[in-house]
């Protein structure tokens, strides 16, 4: 099958918010060749035994993200509305060129090509996000291997964002504990937090093909009898209340979520979010303490931030 396939030349601080308007068009696939994956990764022995020696020539300010659209879309209209939507990234942030480009490519192609961006990965003291098609052997055994094929879904724990929240689960979530995980992408947070010892998890996405890719990695993880990923938009199919709650979106849907939450998180739980940038991160801040959440973490990485905060 062809694809279309829409090249943004972006960077860095740039790419999540493009990311997200490119989503919202409904396309079929995306992948995102950051560097920054590449040197935080080679800074770190034994995370990467082996770099092909295309991947150690980046540009460090630059960006690629490839999207794909079903060949048969008006896709003409699809490009006019993103070059209306980058004008608008650009009064926030420096997007660089921002050049688009258009190519076609067959499915075979775009499904593999972004692997060789992906390699195992350590996060926080014991875990180690491993993708499906790598080889990784642990010499330490209280290391806990978390395998992922995140597809076409967000969610591979490179970025920054993700890293956070794995850093903040593996502070927070103790044993037994019930989580929930809003806007899931590929699962990476809730199967983490399974592996850590939580006793369940709710899994909450808007993307079938999300819901699709989640479900996969469960069973992959061997967690799919603890863990329910569910078709929705954020707080829509939930019931119950949770220990830990994590959101791991952009700062106006955490803002949104700060005045819905709180039902839904047990006292003394704790609601981790991030997917905030730098600039928005004392607004959405001041929205969560207004609404009676009490500070516990905060974590800072790149142009990212990420909290976490209770009810008492």
């Amino acid at each position: 099958m062809k694809w279309i396939e829409v090249k943004i030349t972006t960077t860095p601080e740039a790419s999540e918010a493009v990311s997200g308007i490119l989503y919202d068009m409904g396309i079929g696939g995306l992948y995102i060749e950051d560097p920054r994956d590449i040197i935080n990764n080679s800074k770190q022995p034994g995370d990467w035994d082996y770099l092909e020696e295309e991947l150690t020539k980046v540009d460090p300010d630059k960006v690629v993200i490839r999207a794909y659209f079903p060949e048969e879309v008006n896709y003409a209209e699809k490009i006019s509305f993103l070059e209306e939507k980058m004008k608008t990234v650009s009064q926030y942030f420096d997007i660089g060129s921002g050049k688009i480009e258009i190519a076609e490519v067959f499915e075979k192609d775009w499904a593999n090509n972004w692997k060789k961006y992906y390699k195992p990965i350590k996060i926080g003291a014991r875990i180690v996000v491993k993708p499906t098609w790598e080889e990784y052997h642990s010499e330490n055994p209280d290391e806990i291997i978390v395998e992922m094929d995140p597809g076409m879904a967000f969610g591979t724990g490179t970025h920054e964002t993700t890293r956070m929240c794995i850093e903040l689960i593996e502070k927070y979530v103790e044993s037994g504990d019930s989580v929930l995980d809003v806007g899931c992408g590929s699962g990476i947070l809730g199967i983490t937090a399974l592996k850590l010892g939580a006793g369940k998890c709710i899994g909450v996405d808007i993307d079938e093909n999300a819901v699709h890719v989640a479900k996969e990695n469960t069973v992959i993880n061997g967690v799919e009898h603890k863990i329910e990923i569910r078709h929705g938009n954020l707080l829509n199919v939930v019931d119950g209340q949770f220990d830990v709650i994590v959101a791991n979106i952009i700062a106006d849907v955490i803002i949104e979520l700060s005045a819905m939450i709180k039902p839904y998180l047990k006292i003394e739980g704790v609601f981790i979010a991030s997917g905030i940038i730098h600039e928005r991160y004392d607004e959405v801040k001041a929205k969560l303490q207004s609404q009676g959440f009490v500070l516990k973490d905060e974590l800072f990485l790149g142009e990212w931030v990420a909290v976490a905060v209770s009810v008492h």
